[in-house]
């Protein structure tokens, strides 16, 4: 779907005069042109409305484009000389854009821009953003993940407060397991692609590991863990082939008695299920132990190819004056500390929503990297051989770092 706001097309005028009016007129006049997934329910097509009607001088083109076709259509028209001027990308993708120089570097214009300041954002997103050193885009929205846990069966099964640690969860999991009643004690995903890693990928980290690091002893462990919950059926089966969504709708159907999901599934929450719900921070390997959470959603890039780089990072500029906006009109969350989340009136959304903003100070991003799909891809094999039972969690996190080894060339 391609949009375009403003005037499409000039009059033509009888006379010499106007003709040349005409075209000085032409001549001042810019036009922009913007990619992202979002819909008119979404920020990014309604912010590029109202800045093509704030600034007369540019005009704005906006195209809608699918979630799997941000990469390759991307790279494409960026190797033809027909990239946009602006797009918004998955943070874990970022790097492979800047590091290949298809991203304008902004660090300079950031440095003095009176709307755009680093220290504002979440450390997590403003590192996607990061390559080098320099600053090659601007957060668009982040997310990050929790714990959503069922208080009916919490209460029915006598425990008063959610888990802290791995081991734990692993023992709330059992006491809430209930085959007799279809229920399962945990839902997540561990499908075969990005949803996968980015579950999975802060159990690593707070054990110590990390993509480049990912064979670690508590990296290990955590897949333990996970195979734990899988070999004693404490999850669903198709755990290793549904998404976030899908695991989400098994928790509030009742059919789990917890999640591991984030915030955009806040509404769906209080639409769907019927009975009484909180949310609480991650589980860590062990009491007081490090924790860290997964980072989601979009920044916003000018390409390095841009005819129009002030015009396009002035539209950054008024993005990023908006973001007071994103959770209110669209129901995302800033990237940004100073940004305040005002209530909503649901008791149980404004509880949740705390939970999710405390749990985005320890959101990391995956990377950035500019071979990321690569080395995800590792880590994705690296779960499905493990819970499959293919390889031990040992044998098959060692393979997964051989791999990655391979690629960050060490």
């Amino acid at each position: 779907m391609t949009i375009r706001f403003g005037l499409l097309g000039a009059v033509a005028l009888a006379t010499t005069s106007l003709l040349s009016l005409g075209s000085a007129m032409a001549q001042d006049e810019v036009t922009i042109t913007i990619w992202s997934l979002d819909d008119a329910n979404q920020p990014a097509l309604n912010l590029a409305r109202e800045f093509d009607e704030l600034e007369p001088g540019i005009k704005v083109e906006y195209r809608e484009i699918q979630f799997d076709d941000v990469v390759s259509e991307a790279m494409r028209a960026f190797a033809t000389g027909q990239a946009p001027d602006i797009i918004a990308v998955d943070n874990p993708e970022h790097a492979l854009f800047a590091a290949r120089g298809a991203f304008l570097d902004i660090t300079d214009r950031v440095a003095n821009s009176d709307v755009i300041d680093p220290a504002n954002y979440f450390p997590g997103p403003l590192n996607s953003v990061t390559w080098d050193g320099k600053l090659y885009g601007v957060p668009k929205a982040t997310n990050t993940i929790a714990l959503y846990y069922n208080k009916d069966l919490y209460a029915k099964a006598g425990i008063t407060e959610p888990p802290k640690t791995w081991d734990e969860l692993v023992e709330v999991s059992r006491q809430l397991n209930d085959p007799a009643n279809n229920v399962y004690g945990l839902a997540f995903s561990a499908k075969a692609s990005e949803e996968g890693t980015f579950q999975f990928l802060p159990w690593a980290q707070m054990g110590g590991g990390g993509y480049d690091n990912i064979n670690a002893p508590g990296a290990v462990k955590a897949l333990e863990v996970w195979k734990t919950i899988m070999d004693e059926k404490l999850a669903s089966p198709d755990t290793l082939t549904r998404g976030q969504w899908d695991s989400t709708g098994t928790f509030n159907s009742g059919n789990a008695a917890q999640v591991i999901s984030g915030p955009w599934e806040l509404n769906r929450m209080l639409e769907e299920a019927q009975f009484d719900w909180g949310v609480a921070l991650l589980p860590t390997e062990t009491e007081g132990g490090a924790r860290s959470s997964a980072m989601g959603d979009f920044n916003w890039a000018i390409f390095a190819s841009t005819q129009h780089p002030d015009e396009a990072f002035k539209a950054l500029e008024y993005f990023a004056s908006q973001d007071d906006r994103l959770f209110p009109e669209f129901g995302q969350l800033p990237a940004r500390s100073d940004v305040e989340i005002p209530e909503t009136g649901v008791a149980l959304k404004d509880a949740a929503l705390q939970v999710f903003l405390e749990q985005l100070q320890y959101a990391q991003a995956r990377g950035p990297h500019p071979e990321w799909p690569k080395i995800s891809k590792a880590i994705q094999d690296a779960i499905q051989q493990a819970l499959t039972g293919q390889a031990t969690p040992q044998a098959a996190l060692d393979q997964a770092a051989a791999t990655i080894d391979g690629i960050l060339g060490q």
